[in-house]
């Protein structure tokens, strides 16, 4: 069994209340035209958490698992204003992608490795609130699940057959 584990230091911010509504200017690929949409984006504090987050996952944790994982977060706030947020900490952890345009096609090209590959892999959470004026920071164990539905399948006796 693979297990993950390290500290990240800063307080990670909430990425559900603090959304932004921009505006976004991109040009046609094939027309050239002008085009604006509206689109919500995270708050200037979660992208540089993030920013900051991304620095300190170790290179020797980036294994990128795949299959379902477990992840406990202790996440210890300064204060006791914050919501219990967990979700800008996953997203630290998963692989990192951008979108480049070749022979004018967009392709999505991988740009760093994370602890897992994507967090809808996470198939259990343990989520702890904690209060440290001094040192905020997410403590945080990855584990890799077996599948055991598999295994339960062929152990359980079906009830209809009896």
């Amino acid at each position: 069994m693979t297990i993950i584990a390290f500290t990240i230091l800063g307080e990670p911010a909430s990425k559900a209340n603090s959304r932004e509504l921009v505006t976004l200017r991109y040009r046609d690929a094939d027309t050239g035209e002008l085009h604006r949409r509206p689109r919500l984006r995270k708050s200037d504090k979660a992208l540089a958490y993030e920013r900051a987050a991304l620095r300190q996952i170790p290179p020797m944790h980036r294994v990128r698992l795949t299959g379902p994982v477990c992840v406990t977060l202790r996440i210890f706030y300064a204060t006791e204003r914050p919501d219990l947020d967990e979700s800008v900490v996953l997203d630290v952890l998963q692989d990192r992608y951008s979108y480049v345009y070749r022979n004018k096609e967009r392709v999505r090209e991988l740009v760093a490795k994370g602890v897992y590959r994507n967090d809808r892999q996470v198939r259990e959470k343990h989520i702890y609130h904690g209060i440290d004026r001094t040192n905020p920071r997410t403590e945080i164990v990855v584990e890799a699940l077996t599948a055991q539905q598999h295994a339960l399948a062929f152990e359980c006796p079906n009830p209809l057959e009896a």
